[in-house]
């Protein structure tokens, strides 16, 4: 999958028409039940513009991947911290990241890509990489603006463990369980609670005031 990557350079709208029309196809019957003929028809072009958009079907997944990440990163992305108000910001980033991982399209990708990766180890990196890697360092950012603020210390562990922890602490046990559910649904209060109750822990933890003291 030596293809070019869907960053490089903006999408004609011929292409954007093919990419969207993979993602639907992918994520509503899987890759490998997927097929280029599905995609071509559900885009409404020929084959050979489906081809010189991604010379396989392998490309074309990669390519949807990167661009489901990039749409679903940009909500956590758009999150600005709120100075002084570190509880604020973190329940922000929670609903932002749990908006995208419960999500329909969140879930159905993440099922896609575990199925696939042992086949496709490349799948499975570009979407490590594409999203949780880029969501932790996301959260790295704000993390590290609280500790130079004074809001935290994280000496114990350092901004990057304490984000992955924080994502952890968020996304819990309920992940797995919607995602060998695909009928069940979070509700509002759910996702309200687990924020609540991930930003109660984290802060508990890292949270200066509440520091022992020596």
């Amino acid at each position: 999958m030596q293809d070019q990557g869907v960053t490089a350079k903006p999408l004609t709208e011929k292409q954007l028409t093919v990419l969207l029309a993979a993602s639907d196809v992918f994520l509503e019957h899987g890759f490998s039940a997927a097929t280029t003929d599905m995609i071509q028809q559900r885009a409404g072009v020929s084959k050979a513009t489906v081809y010189a958009f991604r010379t396989s079907k392998e490309a074309l997944f990669s390519a949807v991947i990167e661009h489901q990440c990039a749409k679903m990163t940009q909500a956590v992305r758009n999150i600005l911290p709120a100075s002084g108000d570190l509880e604020g910001t973190l329940r922000k980033l929670g609903h932002a990241y749990l908006g995208i991982i419960f999500s329909t399209k969140g879930l159905a990708l993440y099922r896609v890509v575990m199925g696939e990766c042992q086949r496709f180890p490349e799948l499975g990196h570009i979407f490590w990489q594409s999203g949780p890697v880029t969501i932790v360092k996301m959260v790295e950012e704000h993390l590290l603006n609280a500790v130079q603020a004074g809001d935290i210390s994280l000496q114990r562990t350092g901004t990057h463990l304490a984000a992955r922890q924080f994502v952890s602490l968020l996304r819990g046990e309920s992940y797995n369980e919607y995602l060998t559910h695909p009928a069940a649904i979070p509700t509002d209060g759910q996702i309200e609670r687990w924020v609540e109750q991930a930003v109660d822990t984290f802060l508990r933890a890292f949270r200066c005031s509440e520091l022992p003291t020596v």
